[in-house]
C-alpha cells in the first residue's frame, strides 16, 4: 500500500512538473475571459487585445526601477525571434509611469531590438487583470482567454519554457 501512495505522489509530481516547466508559472484552474482590455502604443494609440483573437499573446507588466524586469527583459527580446513561436504578440507593458523617452532609454540600454515598449498610464489595464507585481506576464490563447500567469522573473531563453509556450502557439 505504501509503495503504491508513493508511486501515486511520485506520477502526481511528474503530471505537474510536465505542465509548468517553473514553479513561477500558475496555469489557471479556469480560463478567464475580459471584455474591453486596452493598453498604448508609444504613439499613444489605444490597442485593444481583441485586435489580436486568432494569435497567442504574451502581456509582460513592467517597469524601468524594477530589477527584475530589468534582467528577464533581454531573453523576452529574444523569444520573440524564435522560430518555435511564430504565432506569438508579445506586449512588453510599462506600468511604472514611465515616460516614453526613459523607456526607449531602458530598451536601448538593454539592446532589445525585437520589442516595443506598450503602456498602460493609469493603471487601468493591471487593475483589470489584479496583477500584484512586476515583472508579471499573463498569457493568452487564440481565443482571448487567459489561461496562465508567470509571475516574477523566468528566463524565457529557457528550452523548457520554450516548448512549453510553443505548445500554445
Amino acid at each position: 500500500m505504501r509503495i503504491l501512495i508513493l508511486y501515486i505522489f511520485l506520477l502526481a509530481n511528474a503530471v505537474a512538473t510536465e505542465n509548468a516547466p517553473s514553479k513561477n508559472i500558475v496555469i489557471n484552474d479556469e480560463l478567464k475571459v475580459y471584455d474591453n482590455l486596452y493598453f498604448f502604443d508609444q504613439e499613444n494609440k489605444r490597442i485593444n487585445l481583441d485586435e489580436f483573437r486568432g494569435k497567442f499573446v504574451l502581456l509582460n507588466f513592467w517597469a524601468i526601477w524594477c530589477a527584475p524586469c530589468k534582467e528577464e527583459m533581454p531573453s523576452l527580446d529574444k523569444l520573440k525571434e524564435n522560430k518555435k513561436l511564430n504565432n506569438i504578440e508579445i506586449f512588453p507593458i510599462n506600468v511604472g509611469n514611465d515616460s516614453i523617452e526613459k523607456s526607449k532609454e531602458f530598451f536601448k540600454d538593454l539592446n532589445i531590438k525585437n520589442l516595443k515598449a506598450y503602456f498602460d498610464p493609469k493603471i487601468n489595464l493591471a487593475r483589470e487583470l489584479s496583477l500584484r507585481g512586476v515583472p508579471t506576464s499573463v498569457l493568452v490563447n487564440k481565443n482571448g482567454e487567459e489561461f496562465a500567469r508567470i509571475i516574477g522573473i523566468v528566463d524565457f531563453e529557457d528550452p523548457s519554457i520554450v516548448d512549453w509556450l510553443s505548445k500554445y502557439n
